[in-house]
């Protein structure tokens, strides 16, 4: 059975309907968009699923799960924190950023914090070298971007959203 399909019916027949038919396997990536968004990362199961839904093996949709930066195949943190450290960013301080707020928040790059919330992963070009030192976050449904960072104006956006985390929490309570 796919569990996919079976979770999110109309969510997957909305996005099918923008493909004709014999282009179904171009929904891949507003599929694993759907499929990341509740446990933060795409699972095997989901990846068969997507496979089955746009006729294309589950190696085609694993390839794509690891080579787009927003996909991730693992559970990472709630917030997922993406440094660029590319050539531009790099000339603008983007590797002593990276390295200062992982020394800061006690991890290292790919390794969540003690709190569970936040996992830093260094990548390459977000599109804002203009702006660098520059990071995205990933998390609640979100993706923004955050320029001209210094770690101290970084470390405030991550209170905050520590904060937002702990007010979500209480809500369930």
């Amino acid at each position: 059975m796919n569990e996919l399909l079976a979770k999110y019916p109309t969510e997957i027949k909305a996005i099918l309907a923008k493909y004709p038919p014999e282009f179904k396997r171009s929904s891949v990536m507003p599929l694993l968009h759907l499929a990341q968004g509740d446990p933060g990362y795409i699972t095997p199961q989901a990846m068969q699923d997507i496979a089955e839904i746009c006729g294309i093996s589950i190696t085609e949709v694993g390839s794509i799960v690891g080579f787009y930066t927003l996909y991730y195949d693992k559970p990472l943190g709630r917030y997922h924190i993406q440094v660029c450290t590319d050539m531009p960013c790099a000339l603008r301080g983007a590797d002593k950023f990276l390295k200062e707020l992982c020394e800061r928040l006690g991890v290292k790059v790919g390794e969540p914090t003690a709190d569970g919330l936040f996992v830093i992963e260094e990548v390459m070009c977000l599109a804002a070298c203009h702006r660098a030192p520059m990071f995205q976050v990933h998390g609640d449904g979100d993706l923004v971007y955050h320029e001209h960072q210094t770690v101290d104006t970084a470390l405030a956006v991550l209170d905050a959203l520590r904060q937002k985390a702990a007010v979500a929490e209480e809500g369930k309570a």
